[in-house]
Parts: structure tokens; sequence; C-alpha cells
């Protein structure tokens, strides 16, 4: 695992509210390392998504854009039962 990355990753998942900043965060702590390098980029790509879009996504009030965002938020739903 290239460790500059996983870094890189962990300062872009600190977001503008704790609740995304674990949800997010969470989600490169358990899953990124088993993830498949086509769901490791889409996450790089999700995290350039500005928080109130992330927050209405991750609540189901809205859906992403893009299938492979959206299975990642749907990951995160469950581990958290939202």
């Amino acid at each position: 695992m290239d460790e500059a990355r996983i870094k890189r990753l962990q300062w872009r998942t600190r977001r503008g509210t704790r609740e995304l900043d674990a949800l997010f965060g969470g989600w490169l702590e358990t899953s990124f390392p088993t993830a498949a390098e086509a769901q490791r980029q889409a996450f790089d790509e999700l995290l350039d998504v500005q928080d109130p879009d992330l927050w209405d996504w991750v609540m189901g009030h809205a859906r992403p854009p893009r299938a492979d965002w959206q299975a990642i938020i749907d990951d995160i739903r469950a581990r958290h039962r939202l």
C-alpha cells in the first residue's frame, strides 16, 4: 500500500463536520485497503465533492451522479446503519 497516498487521503477525509470525518475516514480505514483500484480511484474523486452534497448522499436525501460513488455511499450507509 502506498503510504503517501494513504496519508494524502487521510488528510482529505477531514471534512467540515465530525460526522463526515468519521464516515469517510472510517471507510478509508476499513474498506480502502481491500478495495479494487477502480474503487480506490472513485473514492479519491468522491472526496472532491462539496460537503453538503456528501451529506445529502450519506443521509439518503439525494443520490450521487456516478454508480461507483453510490456503491461507496451505500457501503458507508450500511456500515453505520443509516
